[in-house]
């Protein structure tokens, strides 16, 4: 089998963590490590989450490099709201045994595509782009290298999670946004209009927690911990499950149905500041530069990540 390699740049998160152990469950995939930024929580709080999913997944080899501490150009917003403080708030995990990498999570992405033969590397991001802007300002062939990045982030149809119309991923960096849509990167969208639909009711929790493995029982716990905010804002019979959309589409983009599209983010505006204005119907003329994926099947998404959750101790 021909493994596709894979970098995950994240803010862990337990809808994070389930991408990330997904993916870690994955035979098709070749995690080549993790780079860690301030997004949910606090930098910190995200890079023990890593290693502690690393380990949790029997994969400690799997190297985690810490990355921006901060926005670039802004004060940091975070979302223990939602994540609870330590961000994987739900599970009882223990604490990490391995160290976090010395290299910079955006030095980590450059040397590691930079490494392998061009577009062969895909990068997979789950929170902010602070570390990938970063890495495409200091090595512009990046863009270029990398097979594609798949992202969670944005809304159109859906509207915004952190304000009216932005999702919290972008709003949190938008000028790293901007610059990631500017930068000529092959780019496949997970937004919220299609994270929406993939709601974990008590069944979908119920079939994690009915494994009987330890990762099954961390997923389940994490998922009941989430959905109390998220069912209480929406009123639905689940949570939305974000980032896992992104290993999903990777592993089987079947399960997904969008469009190419052209996005900008808006950096300036105080109302709409990391609104990605999304040219869906094509009224600009505006050259396409990302696929846009607006619908999938909640069911296939669901059997899909359970199973895969179930190869891991």
């Amino acid at each position: 089998m021909d493994r596709r390699a894979v970098i995950f740049d994240t803010d862990p998160g337990q809808d994070d963590a389930v991408a990330i152990l997904a993916a870690l469950a994955s035979p098709e995939l070749d995690v080549l490590g993790i780079a860690t930024v301030a997004g949910n929580i606090p930098l910190a709080h995200t890079t023990r989450n890593a290693l502690k999913l690393v380990e949790l997944a029997g994969r400690p080899e799997v190297p985690v490099h810490p990355g921006c501490d901060r926005p670039l150009g802004r004060a940091l917003v975070t979302a223990e709201h939602v994540h609870g403080e330590t961000g994987l708030d739900g599970p009882d995990l223990p604490d990490p045994t391995t160290r976090p990498q010395a290299m910079h999570g955006a030095d980590f992405i450059i040397e590691t595509v930079r490494a392998r033969a061009p577009g062969t590397v895909t990068l997979l991001t789950l929170g902010p782009l602070t570390n990938v802007a970063l890495a495409f300002a200091k090595a512009p062939d990046v863009a270029t290298r990398l097979k594609e990045l798949v992202m969670m982030g944005g809304g159109c149809f859906e509207g915004g999670n952190i304000t009216p119309a932005a999702e919290f991923n972008v709003y949190v960096d938008p000028q790293a946004a901007a610059m990631v849509f500017r930068s000529g990167v092959p780019i496949t969208v997970l937004p919220l209009d299609v994270t929406h639909q993939m709601r974990s009711t008590r069944a979908r929790i119920a079939a994690f927690a009915a494994l009987g493995n330890r990762s099954g029982a961390a997923v389940a716990a994490m998922l009941g911990f989430s959905e109390r905010f998220d069912i209480g804002k929406y009123g639905w019979d689940g949570a939305p499950l974000h980032d896992p959309c992104v290993t999903a589409f990777v592993l089987d983009p079947a399960i997904f149905e969008g469009r190419p599209v052209n996005v900008e983010v808006e950096t300036a505006s105080e109302l709409t500041r990391g609104m990605t204005v999304t040219d869906y119907w094509g009224v600009t003329g505006r050259p396409k530069n990302a696929f846009w994926v607006r619908s999938g099947n909640a069911d296939r998404f669901y059997a899909l990540l359970t199973e895969r959750i179930g190869r891991l101790p």
